[in-house]
C-alpha cells in the first residue's frame, strides 16, 4: 500500500498553490510535508483526498486515485476543526463514523477505548462547545482514526495542545505507525517532525526545496553549529570567515558555520586562544535548515 504523487501541480488563476511535486509514501512510514504559510501543504493534501483536482501530475493510493468510495480507507484531521459545537461528543463521533461505514456498537467501543487513552472518559456526553481547544483537538483526532483508516493525513495535528497533550498524541501516532498505518503530516513545530519522521519534503511557494531522508539531509548539509564551552571572551570569532552568526551563552559561544573547513580553522584559532572545555560541532537542527531553505516566505 503506497501513495504516489507523481508531477503534482494545482493553478488557480494565474499562479501555482503546487508546482511540480512528486513524492512516495510506503506503508507504514511517518511522511513529514513542511512549509510556511502558502506553501501549498493544505493544498497537497487536499488533492490527495480528492477534494481538489489537481490541473496536471497523478495521485495514487494502492494505484487508484482516493474517491468517496474508498473513503473509509483515509483518515484527515484538517488543520481547521470541522466539529459540530451543539453536539455531545459521543454524537459527533456516531455521526461522522457512520459515514466511514461503522456500526454504532463498534463506534462506541472505540471512542470509549480513545477517551481512556487520552484520560477523558467524561466527555463522552459533552458538547463540544464545553471543551478546551486543545480537548476540541483530541475529539477531532479521533474522528481521523476510529475507523482505523489505512492512510492517516494530518495537518498541524500539535496545534493547541500543550506539552503533555502534545506528547499524549504523538504516542497515539507513532502506535499507529507500528500497527502499520501510512501517516503523512505537516507541522509548523520543527521538533515533532525530527522526533516522528525518517522522510520528508519542504516546500517554498509550492516547489520542493528540500526532499529525502532527515538523517542523510542533515548529515550531508553544510551548515553546521559548534558550542564551544570558554572562559575567555569567544568575540574575535566573528572576523572568522564562513561563520554565519555567533550567539553567546553563559558558558562561552554557539556558532554557525557554513561548514566543516570553516569548523576546523575556528578550532585552530580557539586552540591558538587558550584552553576551552568544550568544542563540539553539531549537526543542523531542522529548525535550523527550515529557515535556511524556507524563510522569507510569505504567509497566506
Amino acid at each position: 500500500m503506497t501513495l504516489v504523487m507523481n508531477g503534482i501541480r494545482k493553478k488557480f488563476n494565474n499562479d501555482y498553490a503546487v508546482d511540480g511535486i512528486s513524492l512516495t509514501v510506503d506503508r507504514g512510514e511517518m511522511f513529514g510535508m513542511l512549509g510556511a504559510n502558502g506553501a501549498g501543504k493544505t493544498t497537497s493534501f487536499r488533492m490527495i483526498l480528492g477534494l481538489l483536482d489537481p490541473s496536471e501530475g497523478s495521485i495514487a493510493w494502492e494505484g487508484k486515485p482516493l474517491s468517496y468510495k474508498r473513503t473509509k480507507l483515509v483518515g484527515y484531521l484538517p488543520e481547521e476543526r470541522g466539529l459540530f459545537p451543539k453536539l455531545t461528543v459521543k454524537e459527533q463521533l456516531i455521526y461522522l463514523m457512520k459515514l466511514k461505514g461503522m456500526s454504532k456498537g463498534d463506534i462506541i467501543t472505540e471512542m470509549r477505548h480513545w477517551l481512556d487513552r487520552f484520560q477523558v472518559p467524561e466527555y463522552e456526553n459533552k458538547k463540544i462547545e464545553e471543551l478546551s481547544k486543545g480537548n476540541q483537538q483530541k475529539i477531532q483526532f479521533m474522528a481521523a482514526v476510529l475507523h482505523k483508516p489505512e492512510l492517516l493525513i494530518l495537518d498541524e495535528p500539535f496545534s493547541g495542545l500543550d506539552p503533555v497533550n502534545s506528547d499524549m498524541l504523538k504516542s497515539a501516532v507513532l502506535d499507529m505507525q507500528k500497527a502499520g498505518t501510512t501517516i503523512l503530516f505537516s507541522s509548523h513545530q520543527m521538533q515533532n517532525v525530527e522526533e516522528l519522521c525518517e522522510e520528508l519534503i519542504m516546500l517554498k511557494q509550492g516547489k520542493a526545496v528540500l526532499q529525502g531522508n532527515l538523517r542523510k539531509i542533515k548529515r550531508s548539509y553544510g551548515m553546521k553549529t559548534i558550542n564551544i564551552h570558554a572562559d575567555f571572551d569567544l568575540e574575535f570569532l566573528r572576523s572568522v570567515p564562513g561563520i554565519i552568526s555567533l550567539d553567546k551563552t553563559k558558558d562561552g559561544a554557539k556558532v554557525k558555520v557554513e561548514n566543516e573547513k570553516i569548523a576546523e580553522d575556528i578550532f585552530y584559532n580557539v586552540a591558538e586562544t587558550g584552553f576551552a572545555r568544550k568544542f563540539e560541532v553539531e549537526e543542523p537542527s531542522l529548525h535550523d535548515i527550515f529557515i535556511d531553505k524556507a524563510g522569507g516566505e510569505k504567509n497566506e
